[in-house]
């Protein structure tokens, strides 16, 4: 028996809205979730009782994504990460979200992009984000770390920068 489809958006409409922004410009971002939740809406009732939902919805995500890469690919992908809240600036969990981070997120080359938000804003495995992207589990494991890497080597470049200023 399946759950009411409202249920489904209300469980999993945050994390898809998380990928899409990962992926998109806020405006392009809005449209691929609201696409992606119409057709999910229709394949809804075919769904297998024991289906991994929120893999099934990052998938259609992914392809309205793509879809709107598609529209217009010289736009600048990911502008918009949600701000962190007043208060928050100071805390450590506050600062990967804020701009710095999320403009090298933005830099990241697009399949390290892709993997990092499928694993850690979708919640996918890497043998499920190796489905979406048609590849192998080893070769989203290592676009995952490189991502993470370059991460990493920025962020330590970005601190040593606020240290001398």
């Amino acid at each position: 028996m399946q759950i009411p489809f409202e249920r489904i958006v209300q469980d999993h409409g945050l994390a898809v809205l998380r990928v899409c922004r990962a992926l998109l410009d806020e405006h392009r971002a809005q449209d691929a979730w609201s696409e992606t939740f119409l057709a999910a809406l229709k394949a809804y009732p075919d769904l297998p009782d024991d289906a991994n939902v929120q893999a099934w919805l990052v998938t259609i995500a992914h392809r309205k994504a793509i879809d709107e890469l598609r529209k217009n690919p010289s736009e600048v992908l990911a502008e918009v990460l949600p701000e962190t809240e007043v208060g928050q600036a100071g805390r450590p969990e506050a600062r990967i979200m804020d701009g710095e981070l999320w403009q090298a997120v933005k830099a990241l080359p697009q399949k390290q992009r892709f993997v990092l938000a499928y694993r850690y804003l979708g919640g996918l495995s890497y043998a499920q984000i190796s489905q979406i992207l048609s590849g192998s589990e080893a070769a989203a494991r290592r676009a995952g770390s490189d991502g993470i890497k370059n991460l990493r080597t920025h962020w330590k470049h970005a601190q040593m920068l606020e240290e001398l200023s």
